[in-house]
């Protein structure tokens, strides 16, 4: 099954904690501190795999989780860390925030590799905080939690080409006779209900990817039948071939309708329109002479477009139409494709200050900000020496000047996490 876009959650491993440590050795009295740290968390990959052409595998499961980064041990062992989380993504993947909006990668090339959610740094052991002035530290910190995210995948096709054109008038047997590809075909409209992809060879090692996009209709740039859904899978083709009914077997005239499914194109996106364009005049063995065929043709010979009568059913005129596209294709640079950036600011969002002071009540105060929660993340709390850390870490970022800054007085109450303590001037 094709599937263009999906949204699942993300979230790097948990760093590992550090642990509280003593040397106890045979005819050694008072061993100091050997506490190791913890290993850091794996982090979450995507990697672009030229053999995917899908996101299939991640419409059910909505949480990925790289692996744990081990605790520390005695002795300074370091714990080992978390191995990374790599999902596999087909080329033309782009990344974004499902929440925010921001586009976070564009992922084309083979191999080519993106972190989407960091691992947590591993909490260091008690020997890294011995010192002069502290020879029996008794605390370690705890590891730092991986990254969370909601993240949104779409795929946007990677083809060399695509056919266009309304629904019905035979792109899904074109590239049947071309591809290997196969393609659900019968006759009535909307057929093909995802793009299909195709690999035409045409031996001495040469060969480009055809791609069936779903039949367009009037009013597509606007989401009318499938819509932009679809519209959105030709911006990477380099040529389009536009496929029409010539024999007007349902009652449209097919210059009128190359004129519409061209100002869906220009509608869509201007720079589309542009795209180099050759025409294909499908069904030519139901017409009982040449005359349609020549009045269509002069007409978009007159506009610029080369014209090739075929007939898909019977292969009729295909081998000339498939070798002037790979000629074309030969002659065209690969265009890098811009991608637009979706950025969606909240509208609450400012930035994160360090240490940050909110009032709750009358005489409670709360203490906030970034640094405030990395350092307890990394505090045990159940561990009292760790405790009085964090406050000594606090103190040195200016906690006590900036609580004396918003006019606290003795007697009022200060929390921090799960601790509070009685405000004195």
């Amino acid at each position: 099954m094709f599937l263009d876009e999906v949204e699942f959650t993300v979230k790097g491993g948990d760093g590992g904690d550090g642990v509280v440590s003593f040397r106890r050795e045979k005819y050694i009295d008072k061993g100091g501190p050997d506490g190791g740290d913890g290993g850091d968390g794996g982090s979450v990959i995507l990697r672009v795999d030229e053999g995917l052409s899908t996101l299939s595998d991640y419409r059910y499961q909505k949480f990925r989780e790289a692996e744990k980064g081990s605790n520390g041990g005695g002795s300074n062992m370091r714990g080992r860390n978390g191995n990374d989380l790599v999902l596999r993504v087909p080329p033309g993947t782009i990344v974004y925030d499902a929440d925010t909006g921001e586009l976070l990668a564009d992922l084309v090339e083979k191999d080519q590799e993106f972190v989407v959610a960091q691992g947590g740094k591993g909490g260091r052991g008690n020997a890294r905080f011995k010192k002069s002035t502290r020879q029996v530290p008794r605390f370690a910190e705890k590891g730092l939690a991986g990254e969370t995210r909601k993240i949104r995948l779409e795929l946007k096709l990677l083809a060399d080409v695509g056919l266009v054109g309304f629904p019905n008038v035979g792109k899904s047997t074109l590239i049947s006779v071309v591809s290997e590809a196969r393609p659900k075909i019968a006759s009535y409209h909307f057929t093909t209900l995802t793009p299909v992809l195709g690999v035409v060879n045409l031996g001495d090692y040469s060969s480009f990817v055809m791609a069936d996009i779903p039949g367009l209709i009037e009013g597509a740039h606007q989401g009318v039948g499938l819509g932009i859904d679809f519209l959105k899978h030709v911006e990477r083709t380099r040529l389009l071939v536009h496929v029409l009914d010539i024999s007007g077997i349902e009652g449209r005239d097919p210059l009128e309708d190359f004129n519409l499914i061209n100002n869906e194109l220009e509608q869509y996106n201007e720079e589309l329109a542009q795209r180099l364009q050759i025409v294909a005049l499908n069904k030519i063995d139901m017409l009982p002479d040449e005359e349609e065929i020549k009045r269509v043709s002069a007409e978009l010979n007159k506009m610029g477009y080369e014209t090739y009568p075929i007939s898909a059913a019977t292969k009729k005129g295909i081998k000339e139409l498939i070798y002037r596209v790979a000629e074309i294709l030969d002659e065209l640079p690969i265009p890098e494709t811009p991608v637009e950036e979706k950025v969606v600011i909240r509208p609450d969002f400012t930035e994160e200050k360090d240490i940050e002071i909110k009032r709750l009540d009358a005489d409670l105060y709360e203490v906030t900000g970034r640094l405030v929660e990395e350092t307890m993340q990394k505090t045990d709390f159940n561990n009292e020496a760790a405790v009085k850390r964090m406050l000594r870490v606090l103190q040195h970022h200016g906690l006590y000047d900036i609580l004396k800054e918003h006019n606290l007085r003795d007697g009022d109450t200060v929390q921090i996490g799960p601790i509070s303590f009685e405000y004195l001037e």
